[in-house]
């Protein structure tokens, strides 16, 4: 299999990125779901956090890759054609994918400079990009909330388009993104 998308199927790069990051998605809300069930300031719910800051960050970095093979290689034709209204949906879907992969970090990372903490990437101590500010923090980590809720729409919306797409509408989306068998 071609490392790069072809006209007809996506790349092992873009397929592993894609399936990378789902598993890493489901990380990230799996971690911020369980820590609630640990006492504040126990060893556990810290972990959790840690954890769920270091797969946030993850995601934001191979998000960015993705971008790049998005602009440098085609998308694989859709084989029967979608109707224009499917098209621009898809693309708006895919766009509020993008943007809550990056934008969540990059909230989750301003909030925590704000309430005057340190993120952790790792292990590796991530620079502050903004001060101190607790009001803000507070109004950074609704909307981190919120946006983070209905990341779970948006996640199952796509994955609900992609099986639509395969036993309704039987065309190639989601084989597209399918590593290739044999």
């Amino acid at each position: 299999m071609a490392y790069l998308n072809t006209k007809e199927r996506y790349g092992s790069l873009s397929i592993g990125l894609h399936w990378l990051m789902l598993l890493v998605l489901a990380g990230v809300y799996t971690c911020v779901e369980l820590h609630d069930f640990f006492p504040k300031g126990s060893e556990m719910r810290s972990g959790l956090m840690t954890w769920h800051f270091s797969l946030g960050v993850t995601i934001f970095l191979l998000v960015c890759v993705r971008l790049v093979l998005r602009v440098i290689a085609p998308e694989p034709v859709i084989k029967p054609a979608i109707t224009v209204w499917q098209k621009w949906s898809a693309k708006l879907m895919h766009w509020a994918l993008y943007l809550l992969m990056i934008g969540m970090p990059i909230a989750g990372c301003l909030g925590r400079a704000a309430a005057g903490k340190v993120t952790y990437f790792f292990g590796i101590a991530l620079p502050s990009l903004i001060g101190p500010n607790k009001e803000l923090a507070e109004t950074i980590f609704d909307w981190h909330e919120t946006i983070g809720n209905l990341g779970y729409f948006l996640i199952g919306a796509h994955a609900l388009a992609a099986l639509f797409h395969h036993y309704v509408q039987r065309d190639n989306t989601l084989v597209r993104m399918l590593p290739k068998r044999g």
